[in-house]
């Protein structure tokens, strides 16, 4: 039975066939690369909310929205970020790695260095409410993981979208961005995420996306 709190849907219509954008928006996102060089050129608070808001547009279980997004621009509190993600990627690259996975990591040129953290304009942190602090008591989220999980995607769409970069940095642990970003204990940190404008000699690795018939099954 549907409640009385519903609304008719309002279908959004456009001139291009349903084949010419899937296809534009195909060529746009297929555009996307994860870029680690950043220029310090600002961005402005207002792009950031829009940003943010399109990423809330998600669906998540039961519309719980059990995300906070951290949006940094603060000199000092990036330095701390930075400070404290290579001290985890030194470790990580000085033991806690297999071979293996440093092997999958050479075609990236990376290291535990992490520059960009104080060089793009904006880091947002993405944190998960493993549930919700209603008047000092806890209230239940649902597929918390699939739904922080959809709205970075989006996230990650409307940067590219307005024409910056952006990278899904992910130091592990993450622990420490809750303790610098003082987070109530209901959330944990998801993703770290840089964005801005690529540096001027910015570079990414030749990589090739799976074809159609190398992920797709249809029936």
């Amino acid at each position: 039975m549907k409640s009385d709190n519903f609304t008719p849907y309002s279908p959004i219509t456009f001139t291009e066939t349903p084949e010419d954008r899937s296809r534009s928006f195909y060529e746009l996102m297929d555009k996307r690369r994860s870029v680690r060089e950043f220029s310090d050129k600002p961005i402005s608070k207002e792009v950031i909310d829009q940003l943010i808001l399109t990423a809330s547009s998600a669906p998540s279980g039961a519309h719980k929205q059990p995300w906070t997004f951290c949006a940094v621009s603060n000199p000092e509190i990036k330095q701390k970020i930075r400070e404290a993600a290579e001290k985890e990627e030194y470790e990580n690259y000085h033991g806690r790695m297999s071979e293996d996975w440093l092997e999958d990591l050479k075609q990236f040129g990376t290291d535990w260095h992490k520059s960009f953290l104080t060089t793009a304009p904006w880091l947002i942190v993405v944190f998960k409410k493993a549930y919700d602090l209603v008047d000092g008591e806890k209230e239940k989220n649902y597929y918390v993981n699939e739904s922080v999980g959809l709205a970075t995607g989006f996230l990650l769409a409307a940067i590219h979208n307005a024409g910056f970069v952006s990278l899904t940095h992910t130091p592990s642990p993450l622990n420490f961005l809750q303790k610098i970003l003082e987070r109530p204990s209901n959330e944990r940190p998801y993703l770290l995420i840089p964005v801005g404008y690529p540096a001027d000699n910015a570079e990414v690795p030749v990589l090739e996306r799976k074809g159609l018939d190398d992920m797709t099954v249809f029936y």
